[in-house]
């Protein structure tokens, strides 16, 4: 009997542990199907949600095309182009499903947070292209030129620095959730005892003066402040959240984060409407990707421009950008200009496709819907102050000159050699008038040494991506150093009797004055010749800023304090003690410390009284609020962040102007010589400026001649090419261009095609003693429609394939959005309808007219016998059965008079029977 249970058990032992394995594999099968069906649903309802949200803003901008409020032209200035909505969009649809699928708990087990798991969200929701690495091109132009996205100037990490690709973190997020909602989300979460104060209640109290507390720069020129701004709208672009509009929206309802107004502000409005920033993909992804399951990644933003100084103001950020900002028939390798419009002769920047609304002012006097088109440059802010227009206009113009140059140098050149080569030096200048002449004044000489120090070379360790902490809040220190009036000067450098100074607020979004006030010159005079505004920490922020802040003729305005306060929590940056920390400055704890790094005691004892607690100081205020170094426009805080940044996007850059293969020894000492100043009297009318344009100076004393401020000498570009019967250049390539460099000391010729197509054949032929050893390539339109993943065209449009392009097409009464892709209901009636409507129209006047006719037909019959008929002085009776009888004047014939052959006298009436 003990043998027996002895077998028995022994089997029951061996058959668990061989049926068990496939009985748990099985189960695992089926939950792993129930959990995929599971995801798919959630995601599919994201993207609905999402969707909808998105149609919806578009449909209401559509209907409020004729208003342009100062929240939309925020939202469209900050419009990034097709590529980087689509990764916002799948961005958002990511983090919605990770919420609702409850993966952002901080514990979540790892079977939860499967490899397997979050690599399927990232590709349902369509991340997951945009995370992948790019692609690098392994041609001799590797080390020559950069791709405009970018992308693999580290050939180890290829997306450092590339548009459309998360601000680096230099310090963890804090978000009040851990994962997404911004610092002051909830208004009983407390910070060290205390809740973070309103924004706006911060701006009134600590910020905001009138526009006359202005104390000017009694060293630098309004030119310092517009070059930073211009250089910020180089490397960084943060869009806006468009899964809702946020407009309206009063309530904290993600990705709608609005200011609130204190409770005595008037009812209407009772907040200023503010979106969240774009999500990057990657956020709550990332982690899949690094192997790291422990947690989700906390909710990053994008970054839609390369954050490399490469002039992306002046050539766009994207392939798509920089194919619309090109000349394709004009000279070889030039840029567009403005067809309708010329400034003495020299080229205005060209406009953008109007938009609906468009976000720019009209002249005074136009018609009230008609509306003065953007300026179109490499950033879509160009049109925003008349100064920035400027600088923008100013490059526009030397690539223009600069391309004609090497074009007359190098006649065998190819367009894009000319186009890459003219890229190339403007690049390198804004490098050199950045690092050289700007950073050292803002930091001041010891910060600069101590953060930014002499070049040592390219190292391919340091990642230059843009940080958060620089792009949302060190570097808009500038914003404290705008002055409140527009100054424009006649040739003399006074006053023009006929442009007084404007404010602010009247010059914002309005390309007209440009075109019709006088052109750039003006406006230049007044960068080189009057000074900045000093940044006081008791005169921050002038009122242009704070109150009329995109105003133009509509109601409603903006506040960039609070803007710029609000920004920051969105994005979850640590408070200000936690960046001192980063930066080996000690931290403040007390008011009495607190004084130490700010002498003014009045703002401290406003920020304590608003904070409670010095860790709780949004890292912006307490930034701007510091005494200003040495020499320097910045504190300390801001002098470690931004030296810090400086260094990593020269240092991490691989085609840096100063790195020995970017240029040859004698180029790069040419570029040396070169300056803004020079910049300025290459491309206008001004014939005197001041030496260092930085530097604010009298006129006539402080100014030179053109003719004495050096510039570059473009003989060391000269390229000595001797052509033979062996490998001489092809012919030009249908929409594309070859490129010519040497590889291992052969001839090569690099092949591209542009936008909209694509290479067929071999991209690279070099020189044999046969010859070229391949046939040039061609370039075959790319037929965007049939991109199965990369659907250019929202679903409720037909995409249409055109050459080099598409075009995303509406059915009736439906039109295109502004994004030029989605279709919203136009609220009008189908033609078809119209149609209809006429037709049934005009059917029923037809039927009318026959009836009447019939009636007529009959009436005349009946009138035959029943008119009375005088014989003499008789009458004859009307026959019986008249129903209706009335009388017509006979200056118009009836029927029954032409009967009896009379015409009856003028006034006479005949009665007529029906």
């Amino acid at each position: 009997m003990r043998k027996h249970t002895i077998v028995a058990v022994t089997l029951v032992v061996v058959c668990a542990g061989v049926l068990l394995p496939f009985i748990s594999r099985g189960k695992g099968l089926l939950w792993g199907k129930a959990r995929n069906a599971h995801v798919r649903s959630v995601l599919e309802a994201s993207e609905r949600m999402v969707d909808r949200a998105i149609y919806a803003s578009l449909e209401r901008n559509h209907r409020k095309r004729d208003i342009t409020s100062p929240s939309q032209l925020l939202s469209f200035s900050k419009l990034p182009e097709p590529t980087s909505r689509a990764i916002s969009r799948a961005a958002e649809i990511a983090e919605a499903s990770i919420q609702a699928l409850g993966l952002t708990q901080p514990l979540a087990s790892p079977e939860v947070l499967s490899e397997e798991l979050l690599n399927m969200i990232a590709n349902l929701s369509g991340c997951l292209p945009y995370m992948l690495p790019p692609k690098c091109p392994n041609t001799c132009l590797a080390n020559k030129y950069r791709l405009i996205t970018g992308a693999c100037n580290n050939r180890e990490h290829p997306t450092w620095g590339a548009s459309n690709t998360a601000l680096a973190r230099w310090l963890p997020p804090a978000y009040e959730d851990g994962f997404s909602q911004p610092r002051g989300w909830n208004p009983d979460f407390l910070y060290h005892g205390f809740r973070l104060p309103p924004v706006r209640e911060v701006t009134t109290q600590v910020i905001r003066v009138p526009n006359e507390a202005v104390t000017e720069d009694d060293q630098y020129s309004d030119f310092l402040t517009v070059w930073g701004q211009y250089i910020d709208h180089d490397i960084a672009l943060t869009p806006q959240s468009s899964s809702a509009d946020c407009q309206l929206a009063c309530e904290n309802r993600s990705p709608c984060f609005p200011i609130q107004l204190p409770a005595d502000t008037p009812p209407v409005p009772q907040c200023l409407s503010f979106s969240r920033s774009a999500a990057a993909c990657g956020s709550g992804l990332r982690s899949a990707l690094l192997a790291n399951l422990s947690a989700a990644a906390a909710r990053q933003q994008m970054n839609a421009l390369t954050s490399f100084l490469d002039a992306s103001t002046v050539y766009g950020s994207s392939a798509a950008a920089e194919r619309d900002l090109r000349d394709w028939t004009a000279g070889p390798g030039r840029l567009r200009v403005n067809a309708r419009h010329r400034d003495a002769g020299r080229a205005f920047l060209p406009f953008a496709p109007l938009r609906t609304p468009a976000a720019c002012a009209p002249a005074p006097g136009a018609p009230r819907l008609t509306r003065m088109p953007c300026f179109l440059a490499g950033d879509g802010r160009a049109s925003e102050v008349p100064g920035l227009a400027a600088l923008h206009t100013l490059w526009l113009r030397e690539h223009n000159r600069l391309a004609a140059a090497l074009e007359a140098l190098n006649p065998h050149w190819s367009a894009e050699t000319v186009y890459q080569e003219a890229r190339k030096v403007v690049g390198a200048l804004h490098q050199i008038i950045t690092l050289r002449d700007y950073v050292p004044r803002i930091l001041g000489p010891d910060a600069f040494r101590q953060y930014v120090g002499p070049y040592e070379g390219y190292n391919s360790t340091v990642n230059p991506t843009v940080s958060n902490v620089f792009s949302t809040a060190a570097f808009r220190f500038g914003h404290a150093t705008i002055h409140p009036l527009a100054r424009r000067l006649d040739a003399t450098f006074e006053d023009h009797p006929d442009l007084p100074p404007l404010l602010l607020g009247d010059a914002f979004f309005s390309p007209w004055r440009l075109i019709q006030e006088g052109g750039v010159d003006p406006i230049l005079r007044g960068l080189l010749a009057r000074p900045a505004k000093l940044q006081v920490p008791e005169q921050l922020m002038n009122e242009e800023l704070t109150e009329r802040l995109f105003v133009l003729s509509t109601p409603g305005s903006l506040d960039l304090a609070s803007l710029n306060l609000q920004r920051g929590r969105d994005h979850g940056l640590p408070g200000y003690n936690a960046w001192r920390e980063l930066c080996g400055l000690p931290r403040l704890q007390t008011p009495a410390e607190l004084r130490r790094a700010v002498a003014n005691r009045s703002v401290v004892d406003r920020i304590m009284a608003l904070y409670g607690h010095t860790d709780n100081i949004d890292v912006w205020l307490g930034g701007l609020v510091e005494d200003l170094l040495p020499g320097a426009r910045t504190g300390p805080l801001f002098a470690c962040i931004i030296g810090k940044q400086m260094k990593a996007l020269r240092d991490g850059d691989r085609l840096w102007w100063e790195n020995s293969p970017v240029f040859t020894e004698a180029q790069r000492r040419q570029l040396g010589k070169h300056s803004l100043s020079r910049v300025v009297c290459d491309n206008s009318g001004l014939t005197h400026v001041p030496r260092d344009a930085f530097r604010v100076g009298r006129f006539p004393q402080d100014f030179e001649s053109c003719e004495h401020i050096p510039g570059l000498d473009l003989e060391p570009w000269r390229e000595m090419f001797l052509q033979d019967d062996r490998c001489s250049f092809p012919d030009k390539v249908d929409n594309g261009d070859f490129v010519h460099c040497e590889d291992s000391g052969k001839r090569v010729l690099v092949y591209s095609c542009r936008h909209g197509y694509e290479l067929q054949g071999q991209e690279q032929v070099t020189c044999t003693p046969d010859g070229w050893d391949a046939q040039p390539p061609i370039c075959k339109d790319v037929d965007e429609c049939a991109d199965p993943v990369r659907a250019p065209c929202h679903p409720s449009a037909r995409c249409r394939n055109t050459k080099g392009s598409f075009q995303c097409l509406c059915a009736d009464p439906y039109v295109l959005a502004e994004d030029a892709r989605t279709c919203i209901d136009s609220g009008r009636l189908p033609r078809a309808s119209w149609v209809s409507l006429v037709l049934g129209a005009l059917l029923v006047g037809v039927l009318a007219g026959v009836t009447w006719m019939v009636i007529c037909r009959w009436t005349h019959s009946a009138t035959e016998s029943t008119l009375p008929v005088t014989e003499g002085d008789a009458e004859v009776p009307a026959q019986q059965g008249c129903k209706i009888c009335w009388e017509v004047g006979t200056s118009m014939y009836s029927a029954a008079a032409l009967d009896l052959e009379q015409e009856p006298a003028y006034g006479s009436q005949i009665p007529l029977c029906m």
